[in-house]
């Protein structure tokens, strides 16, 4: 979860800094990263209104196409990502399917593009070790499940059911209504 920019008062609402010490696109969400952007100063009235009609059309196209992700859709395509693995692996992993899943779990700290949030995930892989867990499909998506719900409680939203059903319900099998084939 990305530091509240409050502790740094030059900063805009929402922007966060990366360890750069400068403000940081892809750990900040992109409702506040625009908007600091139309705050800042231009050079001219021309470049600013040309940024700010820009940046009106972009917020109200609610797809972002083509852009580099923000915080939020970079962590949704990351937990769709590791569930959606976790959803397919297999029930009884072999040797090499569980050292590669530890190396993807421990590549994320090292590797992950928001540095608050890898660093962030790397003390509750520390907390809790995927060593245990990579033995089979259940613990595996049960461990990734309870990683994910932290996650939420940080940021003020609501935990999932970590039971199977939920589960693959959610990542693998779809709804028993059919919607989703």
């Amino acid at each position: 979860m990305p530091v509240p920019s409050d502790e740094f008062k030059h900063l805009p609402p929402g922007i966060v800094l990366g360890p750069d010490g400068k403000p940081c696109k892809v750990c900040s969400s992109f409702k506040a990263w625009s908007k600091s952007q139309r705050s800042g100063s231009h050079s001219n009235a021309a470049a600013k209104d040309a940024t700010t009609a820009t940046a009106l059309a972009v917020s109200t196209n609610t797809t972002r196409e083509n852009c580099p992700p923000d915080v939020e859709a970079l962590g949704r395509a990351t937990w769709t990502f590791l569930h959606t693995t976790a959803a397919y692996y297999p029930t009884s992993p072999s040797a090499q399917h569980q050292s590669s899943m530890l190396a993807l779990l421990r590549s994320l700290p090292v590797l992950y593009p928001c540095s608050f949030c890898a660093s962030d995930f790397g003390r509750a892989i520390k907390r809790n070790p995927p060593e245990g867990v990579v033995g089979s499909r259940e613990s595996l998506a049960r461990w990734l499940c309870e990683r994910h719900n932290e996650v939420n409680q940080k940021l003020g939203k609501e935990e999932f059911d970590c039971g199977m059903k939920s589960l693959d319900e959610r990542w693998k099998d779809g709804p028993s209504d059919g919607r989703c084939d």
